[in-house]
């Protein structure tokens, strides 16, 4: 084959990494794909700006259009970020037959189907297995290793600002404020690291999963989304103390065609191995109805990692040409999409209360679960020498979402409850 022609769109830290890996795998992936594979050019913000790597200036163009009309570009590899401007580039790209790599999860959440339908029509591989996850091949895995299979539950660590962050309040006894500043300086958070801290970022992430493996067109407003930012040192030494790990956890599960799509932070038995998934890495856990548990491990971001993943995208890309069969793996979906409603999502709960210290209250608090119908799995009452009211601990056995809002909007209105402080999903 001739050589494949690649236009690369940006060349910060992903995409110096994409450049590194081609130039200096050049046999390995010459002996995968019969072809050699060739950056012809790269979409730059500013020519003349410093590098860290070493590239032919001829290569680089401050024009997106002077690579997605050049005739002689097989593949875009999109490395940019942004949306509405990005969607238009992909877009027009595929309509001149060109094929797509992106790590764009923010694009692919929102407009994954449109895009798919436009490649489809073309005759174009869109491939993302960078999207989610770095450099844990779970897209590629989602498609073809459970192809066989009926995935019931997809339960992931999917961002690795917010498990930094757990991690290191867990570990040190840190605050989050403190923690927050740290991975700032460290550059693992943003400067405004509300999409990472509010969930939005795994929200998108579990967009993409739970559409690839339920095949339904899951959109981004059907996931239920909690953040970080009101947990407390308290909430997670309590978590330890009962023998669990508090994670920001994504949450597919579906039952009978019907699914519940859920970012929230979780309390994770010790015994579970997402518990023991720590700092910036993460983690996958997909059952399937055959194959039963499996989880999948690795570095969540990083230039190098999320490069490995576009890579290997570009040679399934390079691969499918070879065998003339472009476009006609692309995932789309077939299921009619059913979400379930609050009546029938359920799972076990915790709830840290502040109540009147007198007497009577411990009973008037387990008679507003009874009402309700929900099971007390255990009740724990400790005194805390900095609250001077009562703390009462409950973990419940599962109940249904309505109930449990139910719970809560009646100890709002009920004298003996001071404060609801935290309510958290419990795992494991």
């Amino acid at each position: 084959m001739k050589p494949i022609k690649v236009g690369l769109l940006g060349l910060g830290t992903v995409g110096t990494g994409v450049v590194r890996i081609v130039e200096g795998h050049q046999e390995d992936l010459q002996s995968q794909t019969g072809s050699a594979i060739e950056i012809a050019k790269v979409l730059v913000s500013n020519k003349s700006k410093a590098r860290d790597i070493s590239i032919d200036p001829s290569k680089l163009t401050e024009d997106p259009w002077e690579i997605i009309h050049n005739p002689d570009i097989d593949v875009i590899v999109e490395v940019m970020g942004g949306i509405e401007q990005t969607k238009q580039y992909i877009i027009e790209a595929l309509s001149r037959g060109k094929h797509v790599v992106t790590a764009n999860k923010d694009l692919m959440a929102l407009h994954g189907t449109e895009i798919l339908a436009v490649a489809q029509e073309h005759g174009c591989d869109v491939l993302y297995e960078a999207s989610v996850a770095g450099g844990i091949p779970i897209i590629r895995t989602l498609i073809e290793g459970f192809s066989s299979d009926r995935i019931t539950k997809i339960m992931g660590i999917v961002n690795g600002t917010t498990n930094y962050i757990l991690t290191k309040m867990s570990q040190e006894g840190a605050s989050y404020s403190d923690v927050l500043k740290e991975a700032q300086a460290l550059g693992y958070a943003e400067s405004d690291p509300t999409s990472d801290v509010e969930g939005l970022d795994a929200a998108r992430k579990m967009t993409i999963l739970a559409t690839l493996g339920f095949r339904a067109n899951v959109a981004l407003d059907d996931v239920s989304v909690q953040g970080i930012s009101s947990v407390s040192r308290e909430d997670i030494q309590y978590a330890k103390r009962l023998g669990y790990e508090l994670k920001l956890l994504g949450i597919a599960e579906r039952q009978d065609d019907e699914f519940s799509i859920s970012v929230q932070p979780t309390m994770v038995k010790h015994s579970h191995p997402i518990a023991s998934v720590n700092g910036v890495f993460n983690a996958v856990y997909v059952h399937g109805e055959a194959v039963g548990e499996t989880m999948f491990y690795g570095p969540g971001a990083g230039g190098m990692p999320t490069a490995t993943s576009i890579v290997a995208d570009l040679v399934a890309v390079v691969k499918n040409l070879k065998l003339g069969v472009n476009g006609k793996q692309n995932i789309m979906t077939y299921k009619e999409k059913k979400l379930k409603t609050d009546e029938q999502i359920s799972s076990k709960y915790f709830l840290l209360l502040h109540v009147a210290d007198r007497a009577g209250v411990l009973a008037r608090i387990t008679q507003v679960f009874a009402d309700f119908e929900v099971s007390l799995e255990s009740v724990l009452q400790q005194p805390n020498p900095v609250n001077p009211e009562a703390e009462i601990i409950v973990i419940t056995h599962d109940a249904n979402k309505a109930a449990m809002q139910k719970v809560l909007q009646t100890f709002e209105e009920l004298d003996v409850v001071r404060k609801v402080k935290s309510v958290y999903r419990v795992e494991g």
